[in-house]
């Protein structure tokens, strides 16, 4: 398979993979999103008793999706949150970014968890981990695999 090989399926849009997470606070998330890794709030759809039923926030090019875990439905049925198994996740969440040390400097003040500490990638660029207010896993880096 070629490297600009792409899937019969996929549709041409700005972002074809767009991660969603469903918090128990997720007013408080969207905000910390914010302010830890500068997301910017696209769309934001309340639901009943102050939950979310959908948000769409953006990074570059890039989208995740988020809503409240106390919302209802199939897909409840098949998603927990990391403090119901331990504080582990099940799926970790990549960031490109132009400049990992200030991003790192910006989760850090938010009150992100470090799990890995800023270094220079073999790989190439600098890069850091961390765990979110409700401890999702985030690899964030100015590796880009694209390039």
């Amino acid at each position: 398979m070629s490297d600009t090989a792409v899937s019969q399926y996929a549709k041409e849009c700005r972002s074809t993979i767009i991660p969603a997470l469903r918090y128990r606070d997720c007013h408080a998330a969207i905000a910390w999103l914010t302010r830890a890794f500068g997301f910017v709030a696209q769309a934001v759809y309340d639901g009943p008793d102050g939950t979310v039923a959908h948000a769409q926030l953006t990074f570059g090019n890039g989208m995740i999706m988020v809503g409240s875990a106390s919302n209802g439905g199939p897909y409840a049925e098949l998603t927990t949150q990391p403090e119901a198994i331990g504080g582990k996740s099940t799926v970790g969440i990549c960031l490109v970014v132009s400049d990992a040390a200030a991003m790192y400097e910006m989760a850090k003040a938010a009150g992100a968890k470090i799990t890995g500490e800023l270094a220079e990638m073999d790989y190439g660029g600098k890069a850091f981990g961390c765990q979110d207010l409700e401890g999702y896993v985030w690899s964030i880096g100015e590796y880009d695999p694209w390039s």
